[in-house]
Parts: structure tokens; sequence; C-alpha cells
């Protein structure tokens, strides 16, 4: 007899061998399709175990089963609602409708109770009324975690203040690899054509969001997988969804898979039947290899180029910087200017500003930075537009934007910072957390582990790493770097730096992509914005400047005319 073991791959084993089947044996009956046999083959060994791997495969009915049920790995940072649980849910039935309504998109009514399909009354907002509603239910171990709701005329919601999982997650504990599809129907579809170790985003493809919250509530899952292949939908959503899960999820491990002329899974299922969407699957390709791009890979970017001409890239969403510099991802950004002049303050301006027009994520290595929940308070002030006081403590707005901050944000602390560990932490959290950003503040700081040698052969290899993780990870990094000479005027006052006045500032001009000065004007109370370098012509105008004013409160930077009089008054007094 087999003895139990705990876990497999990392997983706790909540129900050992839930199909009762013969422990330790390597053959024998499947508990799919074994019940629904004539009863002299019923008995029949047709399936095979692996429990090493805790799954069974069946050689009549083509599918993978898990020889085990198992607990949740990892936990979420948050309190969600619940739906009711399993036990109300075994409890509603499905009905012949419903039922008669899936086989007319190839979905058997083994297909719907093994994935544990249900219907039943619910309100959609979309009508303003109680509508009959197909009900996919979201578990993870036994819990019932969400529901998503779909109605006669395709209306969805999912349950609400329900924690976002990947749809049917328990199926690929125990494989090597497991698929990725855009939708609920895509999964059944595929478990139709044997494939059960399919899972789905649970609110399909948006386009221009990248927050992917989802992924992070189930990032653990995927630690054991050799082979991830992604099934999305071909059109511009979905390729943006594609993307964004390669980068997440690395594109080592990453395959595509496409459906021809079909829109998704189970429209191709429809159109070619159950093995010829399993051929599918299995013709899966590698993710492209990095550092070689053929005209194919580009062509969307060439003929928007051909149609569009140059465009700008990223943008802070302060108009007076904006005309005058933006950026893409993939790319570096040195941060200059005299001590006190305001640097790290800016960069968390152009970091709100990202994350409030792309919803992008940011890490902060920023041993000077300290301690951090100043700086989340910076952080918060910035986003808040104003100074919490203690009567906005755990008022709906404090909490909202406390939340914001928790969610989007995130700082790097280390006993000792070296290049090398912050770009490892910089690279788990695009993993774990979808980061778009990290900044490095100050560079000297953070140093890389060897530090010895030609000044100018270390910062070239020093920016030569920031470029490669910017570059694999499709992340915008910002350093911040001190000048080690200033020099004065002939009244004394202490001339702007350039970026050849950084310790081994040859490197740095030559190497970045882009050069920011920030510089405060004591006298006029001012702060000025000027590239020093910006690489390419569409992304911004070398030697332009802005000025801004600099609100106490808030610590947002204002736009501000020096040729005015008056003063600029603030973003939203107007």
């Amino acid at each position: 007899m087999l003895i139990e073991t705990t876990e497999i791959n990392g997983f706790l084993i909540d129900n050992f061998n839930q199909y009762k089947l013969e422990e330790g044996k390597t053959q024998g009956i499947c508990p799919i399709c074994s019940s629904d046999r004539k009863p002299k083959n019923e008995k029949a060994k047709c399936a095979s175990y692996d429990w090493e791997r805790g799954i069974g495969t069946c050689h009549n009915c083509n599918k993978t089963f898990q020889l085990h049920t198992y607990k949740r790995k990892g936990k979420s940072e948050k309190v969600y609602v619940k739906p009711p649980q399993k036990e109300q849910v075994e409890e509603m039935q499905i009905s012949e409708p419903i039922i008669k309504w899936f086989e007319t998109r190839g979905i058997s009514k083994e297909t719907l109770y093994e994935l544990q399909i249900t219907d039943g009354q619910e309100f959609m907002p979309q009508t303003g009324k109680t509508e009959n509603a197909i009900h996919f239910n979201y578990f993870i171990g036994d819990q019932l975690i969400n529901i998503k709701y779909r109605d006669g005329r395709k209306n969805f919601k999912l349950y609400k203040g329900a924690e976002k999982i990947f749809y049917n997650i328990n199926s690929i504990v125990g494989f090597e690899y497991c698929i990725i599809v855009e939708g609920e129907m895509d999964v059944l579809a595929l478990h139709e054509a044997g494939i059960t170790n399919a899972i789905s985003v649970p609110n399909g493809a948006t386009l221009g969001s990248n927050n992917l919250e989802y992924l992070d509530n189930c990032i653990d899952y995927f630690e054991d997988k050799s082979k991830i292949i992604i099934a999305v939908d071909s059109d511009t959503a979905g390729q943006a969804l594609q993307t964004e899960l390669v980068r997440r999820l690395g594109a080592e491990v990453c395959y595509l898979a496409s459906f021809e002329d079909c829109k998704d899974a189970n429209e191709y299922l429809l159109k070619y039947g159950k093995e010829a969407l399993s051929q599918r699957i299995s013709r899966s390709k590698p993710v492209p290899l990095e550092n070689v791009t053929t005209f194919k890979d580009i062509e969307d970017e060439v003929t928007d180029f051909v149609r569009n001409g140059f465009k700008p890239g990223f943008q802070i969403g302060l108009d007076n910087f904006d005309s005058i510099f933006s950026t893409y991802t993939g790319q570096f950004i040195t941060v200059t200017g005299i001590p006190s002049s305001g640097k790290s303050d800016f960069v968390d301006q152009m970091i709100v500003g990202y994350n409030e027009k792309y919803s992008w994520k940011t890490a902060y290595a920023s041993p000077e930075n300290t301690p951090t929940y100043l700086h989340a308070h910076k952080l918060m002030r910035k986003t808040w537009q104003g100074m919490p006081t203690v009567a906005d403590i755990k008022t709906d707005k404090w909490n909202q934007i406390a939340d914001h901050v928790n969610d989007n944000y995130f700082f790097i602390d280390m006993e000792r910072y070296t290049l090398e560990s912050v770009l490892r932490k910089g690279a788990e959290l695009v993993k774990r957390k979808g980061i778009k950003c990290l900044v490095i503040d100050p560079f000297n700081k953070v140093r890389a582990q060897d530090a010895s040698g030609d000044v100018n052969v270390y910062t070239l290899e020093y920016l030569s790493q920031i470029e490669i993780f910017a570059k694999k990870y499709d992340v915008l990094v910002i350093v911040v770097a001190h000048p080690t000479k200033m020099y004065k005027d002939a009244k004394g006052n202490i001339e702007e730096p350039t970026m050849y006045n950084i310790k081994g500032g040859g490197e740095w001009y030559d190497a970045s992509y882009h050069g920011l000065l920030v510089h405060r004007n004591y006298e006029e109370k001012t702060v000025k914005v000027k590239v020093l370098k910006c690489k390419f012509q569409n992304l911004g105008e070398n030697g332009a400047e802005c000025h801004f004013k600099w609100d106490l409160s808030s610590g947002c930077f204002v736009p501000h005319n020096p040729n005015l009089i008056s003063d600029d008054k603030l973003p939203w007094e107007l």
C-alpha cells in the first residue's frame, strides 16, 4: 500500500486519493469514464496512475485527472467577500434548457458536471432586472472564491467584492504545463477535447490595461511549470493580454497557440472537432527567441508608423513636461541635479503620473528615501493632491488611497543594497506584481558587486546590466545620480550640472537613453526640469526645459510660466 504523502511540488494535499483508486498501482480504472461503460468493461484497467506527480491518464477517454485535491498555495494579501460555499452550490441543479444550450456549443453534460457549472436567478445590472444566468464557479481547493454570471443576452458580471483568480485553477496542480485561455467557454471546449489542465482569465482581455490582479493572486501556481501555453483571442486586446502574460511569466517557459481562422477555442471546437482542437494546442510554438527580430514580429509597428508617423512615448500628465519629453519602456532615464534640488521628488511625480495615465506599478530601491513611511506619505499626498489630516484617517478617501498606494508602489528594503540583488528583486516583482517601473535612487548607494577597477569600465557595466533588465522585462528604469563635480559661477551660485558631472560622466551620457536635470531656483522658489539627452527625436527635445512651482500641501509639481507675473493656479483650482 502506498504511504500517503503530504505534498506534491509544494502543494499540500487536502484529500489524498480522492477517487479511492488502488493505491500504489500504476494501472487501474478511470474515475471519469469507467462507470459509463458496459458492465463487462467497467472494471477494465484503462488508466495509468503517476502517484509521484498525482496525475492519472485514461487511454479510453483520453482525459487526464488528478489523484488528489489540494489546499491553496500562497495566500491573498487582502480580505475579500466570498460567495455561498461549495455545499450550497452543490444543492443547485443545472437545468435542462441550459444543458441543451451548451450542447449547441459542443459542450457535453459530463463536462458541465466535472467543472461544476450551475445556473439560477441573478440580478444583472446591464438589464436592471433578475435574469436566468449560467454560473461559472471559481474554486481554489474546496473554497468557492468567485462566480461569473452570464445571462441570455451575453451580459456578464462577477460576484461583487470577491477575489479575482483564474477559472479552473485547481486543474493545473501536478501538471508540468498548463494552458491559459481568455474565457470560461474555452476552458470547457478544451476539457471536451481531453485537455483538462486549462485555465481562463476572469475578465477577458481589456485593451490598455495590464493590471492582472488574478495573476498576482495565483502566481504561486506557476512556479513548477516548465511550459505555459497561451491560447488567447487573436484580436488586439487578446494580443495585448498575451504580451503581458509572457512578460510576467517569462518568455523562456511560454508557448503560443493560435486557432487559425477561428476567434477562440470554442469556435474551433465547433468548426473542426475535438481532435483538431487538441492538435492545435499540441502544436503550440515557443515564444520567438529573445534578441532575434523578424519583420513579421514588428509588422504592426511598421504599419502604424507608415500610417501615423512619429508619435510621442509615455507621458506623465503635466503638459509643459510632456511637450518636451516622453519615453518608452525597455529604456532607462538618468536624473541628476545638485543636492536638495528635488530630484527624488520629481521622480515621484513622474511615477505617480505614469500610474494615473497607464496604471503602471513601480518598485523603489531608495536607500536614502527613508524612513519608508515618509516616502509612502509623499506618494499618498501626490495621489491625494493635498495633505491628509488626522480627521481623514480611516475615512473612505483615506482607505481608498491607502489601498491604491499599497497595490501600486513597492519599497525594496535590504540591509545591503547591490545592483544585482535589486535587479533580482525587480524581476520577482515583475512576475508577482506586474511592475512596469523600477527606481534606483541614488545609484552610488546601490553598488554593483564588483566595484573595483576603472570607473568608466565600472559605469558602463553598471548601466549595461540596467539596460538588459529593462529590455528583458519591458520595464522603465529611472536612475537618480548625484553629480560629484560642482562649480560656482562668478556670483557664487552653483552652476547647473550636466551628465558629465556624474562620476564616470562620459559613460553616463553615452550609455543613457535619456537624461534629465532637476534644478531649483531658491530665489524664485521654482524648479526647472531640463532635457539633457533624448535618444529619439520623437520622444523629446535636447536642451528643452520647463518650470514648476512646488505645492507644499500635496508635494505636487505645478506647471509654471516664468514669464508671467502672477503665479499659476494649482490644476485642481482651475
